[in-house]
């Protein structure tokens, strides 16, 4: 490999950077891109020594998993990945606040409650002037005698909610108008509907109720077989195909189907990888092997049956001639006679 002097790389620590502002490629005769790409790596490798060589010189602390540096701070301003926020658009009340010339100030935090005489908090848990602790509710001129003030004070304060959230989220889609949102918040304010938090409900066709009635009426274990039909209900539309389960017991008739089944995949599978599975000349040596040793283990079972004749021929014959000597053979000839 080419040794190149490093001093003219510009190594930034901060940021594990280097480069070459002096560097450039021929332009006459044009490069072929394999020699491109050779120099690319080559001048890559340059880059990446000297990092690694700056990296050495700075100050350093042992640890179990090696020697641990302090990077210094970057010197090269990189360009942002993401563009600068745009502000965002007023809202409705921040309109009319500076149009009427509203200032905001800061609230305190503990208020003066009038019921018990004592200060509490604004908001939270054992708050200041809460409705819901109010026992008694004063009656006014105008109110409905037969009517409930409590239920009806639980109604306003919802209203009023569900307008303060048709708010923020007309809020959101103004400001999404605009992209002054992050990417995240962007993409879910712009599936937002502007007249609440909930969408308004799609008109179901008649051709999806019924494919949601024959659908719950064939969700029983008979498949709607054998439940009542409602008068004038159509019969269910079975779409696709039903589903087929093998026997578990194997038999003669349908039984047998999975083991065919499973034979015809089997082969299936052995005969495309054949070439992989099945070793021609490996399965003749072994039959061959396999011969052969059949072929011994007869010649050596019928030598020994050989042997074993012979032995028992030279044991009747050792027998016969020790009886001779003792006279046995005369003496059953004589009974003989």
């Amino acid at each position: 490999m080419e040794v190149e002097k490093q001093h003219n790389f510009d190594v930034d620590l901060g940021n594990l950077m280097a480069f070459d502002s002096t560097h450039t490629f021929p332009s006459q005769p044009p490069l072929s891109r394999e020699e491109l790409i050779k120099q690319s790596l080559l001048k890559g490798t340059h880059l990446v020594q000297a990092i690694a060589d700056a990296l050495f010189t700075l100050p350093s602390t042992e640890d179990v998993d090696g020697p641990l540096v302090n990077l210094p701070q970057p010197l090269t301003k990189l360009p942002r990945e993401k563009h600068l926020p745009k502000p965002k658009p007023p809202t409705k009340w921040e309109v009319f606040a500076k149009k009427k010339g509203i200032q905001k100030r800061k609230k305190d935090k503990i208020v003066y409650d009038e019921q018990t005489g004592t200060w509490k908090r604004r908001y939270g848990y054992d708050r200041a002037n809460d409705e819901d602790a109010v026992p008694i509710i004063e009656a006014k001129p105008t109110d409905d005698p037969a009517g409930d003030p409590f239920a009806k004070r639980k109604e306003n304060k919802k209203q009023r909610v569900e307008k303060q959230e048709k708010n923020r989220l007309q809020n959101l889609k103004e400001a999404a108008k605009f992209g002054a949102l992050p990417s995240h918040i962007q993409l879910a304010a712009t599936s937002l509907p502007i007249t609440g938090t909930q969408a308004a409900p799609k008109k179901v066709t008649k051709d999806e109720l019924g494919n949601v009635a024959g659908l719950a009426a064939t969700a029983t274990a008979s498949g709607g077989k054998f439940d009542k039909k409602l008068p004038g209900e159509k019969p269910a539309q079975h779409k696709g195909k039903y589903r087929k389960f093998l026997p578990v017991v194997e038999g003669t008739g349908m039984g047998s189907l999975e083991r065919e089944q499973t034979e015809k995949i089997l082969n299936k599978i052995m005969s495309k990888n054949s070439h992989d599975i099945l070793n021609v000349q490996k399965a003749v040596t072994m039959h061959t092997v396999k011969k052969e040793k059949k072929r011994r283990s007869e010649n050596g079972n019928a030598s020994a049956t050989d042997k074993r004749s012979d032995k028992k021929s030279d044991k009747n014959f050792k027998t016969q001639k020790k009886s001779f000597k003792k006279g046995n053979f005369k003496k059953g000839k004589a009974k003989g006679k």
